[in-house]
Parts: C-alpha cells; sequence; structure tokens
C-alpha cells in the first residue's frame, strides 16, 4: 500500500488560455524577474518585435540574458488557387527537434526547474501539423484525414511535454476557440486542429489559467473557474482567483511550490 502525501511541486506544466491582445506572451516578463530562465519557441513570430523584450529590457535589463528563443514559422506565397506553403512545410518537424534539442546544443527535457520552455503559440503548432499533414498525404480526396493525422500529432506533442519525463517546466500558449454546446450554453476551449481536439487538451495539464482584459481595459489572470472557461489548478485553497498580469505568472510559480 502507497501511502499519500502532499509534496511540494517543482516542475510546473501550465496551459495559458486568452484572447488575442490579453497580455499572454508580456506576461512571461514576471518569471524573468523572478530569476527563470525563458526558452520560447515562437511559432508566432511576434516575439523579436513584441512587448516581452521590451518589458524586461524595461524592468530588468539586468536579466535580459535569461531569455532565448527560436522563431520557427512557414513561408507563404501567392498562386491562382490561393496562398500555398513556398515549398515542403518544415515548421512543424523543426519546432519537434527543437523539443528535443535546443539550438545550443541542450535537451529541454532536461533543463530543469530553473528553466522555462514555452510554446507560444499552440494555434500556430497546430496550423504547422495540419501543414505538415496534408504534404504528407496531398493527394488525399477526404480532408478528415489531415485533421486526424495533425490532431494525433498535436496530442502526442502535448503528452510528451506534459509528461514526468520532461523534467522542465512548461507554459503552453493558446487562444480560445469559442464554441456552442449542445445544451445551447458556450464554452472556451484551446484553439488546435478543428474543434474535436479543444476540449481534449486540458486533460494534459494540472494546470489551466486565463488572460483576460476587464474594466478600464486592466488586464489580468485568472486562475479559477469561470462561466465560459474551466479553469484548474492545485493549489486552489490559498491561489488567488485574480492576479495581476505585470506579476501573475510569477506569483502562481511562488504559490504552487508554497
Amino acid at each position: 500500500m502507497v501511502a499519500l502525501t502532499a509534496e511540494k511541486p517543482t516542475i510546473t506544466k501550465a496551459l495559458i488560455l486568452g484572447d488575442s491582445g490579453t497580455g499572454k506572451t508580456g506576461a512571461l516578463a514576471s518569471l524573468v524577474g523572478a530569476g527563470y530562465k525563458l526558452r520560447i519557441l515562437d511559432l508566432d513570430n511576434k516575439l523579436k518585435s513584441g512587448i516581452l523584450p521590451k518589458i524586461v529590457q524595461k524592468d530588468f535589463p539586468d536579466k535580459i540574458g535569461s531569455i532565448d528563443y527560436e522563431a520557427v514559422r512557414d513561408s507563404w506565397k501567392a498562386s491562382s488557387l490561393g496562398p500555398v506553403p513556398n515549398g515542403i512545410p518544415q515548421s512543424f518537424t523543426r519546432a519537434l527537434g527543437l523539443m528535443d534539442k535546443w539550438s545550443d546544443g541542450s535537451m529541454p527535457s532536461k533543463w530543469g526547474p530553473d528553466y522555462v520552455f514555452v510554446l507560444d503559440s499552440l494555434t500556430f503548432f497546430s496550423d504547422a501539423a495540419f501543414n505538415w499533414a496534408k504534404s504528407m498525404n496531398p493527394g488525399s480526396k477526404d480532408p478528415r484525414q489531415w485533421f486526424y493525422t495533425a490532431q494525433q500529432a498535436v496530442e502526442n506533442t502535448l503528452a510528451m511535454l506534459t509528461a514526468e519525463s520532461f523534467a522542465t517546466n512548461v507554459l503552453v500558449i493558446a487562444h480560445v476557440s469559442w464554441q456552442d454546446r449542445p445544451d445551447g450554453t458556450m464554452k472556451g476551449y484551446p484553439a488546435s486542429v478543428g474543434k474535436a481536439l479543444g476540449p481534449t487538451i486540458p486533460a494534459y495539464f494540472d494546470n489551466m489559467i486565463l488572460c483576460q482584459t476587464g474594466a478600464g481595459n486592466k488586464r489580468t489572470i485568472q486562475t479559477v473557474p469561470t462561466a465560459l472557461v474551466d479553469l484548474k489548478n492545485p493549489a486552489s485553497f490559498t491561489m488567488a482567483a485574480t492576479l495581476p498580469l505585470e506579476s501573475g505568472l510569477a506569483t502562481f510559480f511562488e504559490t504552487l511550490r508554497k
């Protein structure tokens, strides 16, 4: 018989949801201030010119070296049939390669508790998976094969990142897909390939939080469930329901470790 004990977690795996413009990427800055080293897989291709390095440079200039990122995205070209990939789509396979071995030769799965691997974002990673699946079987007459292959690839990737063997903090950033349910209500799920995968993704994470913009354009991080999104965390008795965006992620990590 194995007795249950309450152990302090040293590794955090979290899914960060939010509509575009709610500050999901900028919220990472507080983790830099808290001493974490960020390694960001940037499929949105916005990090270099985005808000995160500006915040860190302003608030934590001595820690700007704590951020390293790899921008990965397929290129497209115009055609008579509309935009098409410029060559064979490679961003999905390249992203997987970086999850196994980073550009400096280190292994993300062995970085440990002082590092945070960030997938920014699941939405664009899912697009890359679909483009990859389509390129693998371009002659398919049933598009459902592309969707199924891409969904399996994304789900297997999340299973890998959230497994105990991936011994590094993981943050997966995702946009929200608002879906109508049979009972007439609406729920928000992580945006991915199609709609079927969204409700399954949260099962891989112990932590699911929401970046949102409220009254007066004030941005916050919600940690407890809302009527529209089923959020969760294992420290619900001590975790504040709402955290300021500017310091929220650092507080979230700290609370989980107490």
